[in-house]
């Protein structure tokens, strides 16, 4: 269809639903999920420490096929203990099991993801758009693929750069066009 749907009102998180890792479905612990200047945040300023808080934000209706445009960026801030392989990475996670579903102690849903990363070091190349699958498994070229993340051609983008994107996902196919020049 040629409507598009709205999904984040840039002023709160209704239609919105956080799952942190060690907490219950609905608990956004320590304020971690909010909206400033029109933009959803991811922010650790009221946390004492990582505690392998893994937090994940649901959109309420569960969609099959879609096409989403989004943009993103990085702050600079991060949780000296939190694990080396979240520094600077974040996703989408576009297809994965029910909210509800999720355990207390489950850390990751069940997904399928769009994962962005953005440069850590200078001259080492971090793709963002790479395709991870947290507790399943993906078909790529036509075999299974026991790899948890494929990586995209895309390039590395700074940390403090706006990066826009298209997600469109149809049947059992996926296309991810980087707006800023890469696929």
């Amino acid at each position: 269809a040629d409507e598009w749907q709205v999904l984040f009102n840039r002023q709160d998180l209704q239609g919105w639903t956080p799952k942190i890792h060690h907490h219950a479905l609905g608990d956004n612990y320590a304020n971690t999920f909010r909206v400033a200047n029109g933009s959803i945040l991811v922010n650790y300023d009221e946390y004492e420490g990582f505690n392998e808080r893994y937090g994940h934000l649901f959109y309420e209706e569960p969609f099959s096929a879609f096409h989403l445009k989004f943009e993103y960026r990085f702050t600079d801030q991060w949780l000296e203990d939190a694990p080396d392989y979240t520094y600077r990475n974040s996703g989408i996670m576009f297809h994965s099991q029910a909210p509800e579903s999720i355990l207390l102690e489950q850390d990751w849903p069940i997904s399928v993801e769009y994962q962005m990363l953005a440069e850590a070091e200078a001259d080492v190349a971090r793709p963002t758009g790479n395709m991870c699958s947290p507790g399943t498994e993906v078909y790529f070229n036509g075999e299974m693929d026991p790899r948890h993340c494929i990586n995209s051609n895309s390039a590395t983008y700074p940390w403090d750069e706006w990066v826009s994107g298209d997600l469109i996902v149809y049947g059992d196919s996926l296309v991810i066009h980087m707006v800023n020049g890469d696929t």
